[in-house]
């Protein structure tokens, strides 16, 4: 089989495509393969992607993101659109109001809440300031909407967390 792109030398590298729901397969020799891989690589850098999604949206002007930067290492806002990397913990802190929003794109939540195994998923109760946190959100509204029986259930929830 000899390479779609330069029709000359045999095909050793075999790529598959998806682009809009359209499955493309590319028959290559080393040389193209090499030459597509270094398009792809300048085309999908991860810093660039994280970069993309830090200013999809923003309705802040560039000379306000130029103009943070973080007390503990130096970097700025724009250094790190074009990295995709903070310097250090100080960054999160100093990013806060731009971070919040990425991480919601990225990961549809602002807060690590954690992950139980399956087989325990039935019975554990996650013990932690978040969980605590939400039951008394949830014993306020139940509160608000006179659901008393489901409000005392929450109230005993909560107790018997910060019991233990």
């Amino acid at each position: 089989m000899t390479c779609d792109l330069c029709n000359k030398n045999d095909a050793s590298v075999h790529l598959t495509e998806i682009i809009n729901n359209q499955i493309m397969e590319l028959h290559l020799c080393q040389e193209c393969a090499k030459k597509k891989a270094g398009d792809i690589q300048k085309q999908l850098s991860m810093a660039d992607f994280l970069g993309g999604l830090a200013s999809s949206g923003e309705e802040v002007s560039k000379t306000n993101v130029v103009k943070i930067v973080c007390p503990g290492c130096g970097l700025s806002y724009e250094d790190f659109k074009k990295k995709g990397r903070l310097g250090c913990s100080q960054c999160y802190a100093a990013f806060k109001q731009h971070l919040i929003p990425l991480l919601k794109k990225i990961h549809g939540a602002t807060q690590h809440i954690g992950k139980v195994p399956l087989s325990l998923k039935e019975n554990v109760i996650v013990v932690g300031e978040h969980k605590v946190k939400d039951l008394r959100e949830r014993l306020v509204r139940a509160i608000q909407l006179e659901e008393y029986e489901e409000a005392a259930r929450l109230r005993d929830m909560i107790k018997d967390i910060e019991k233990n």
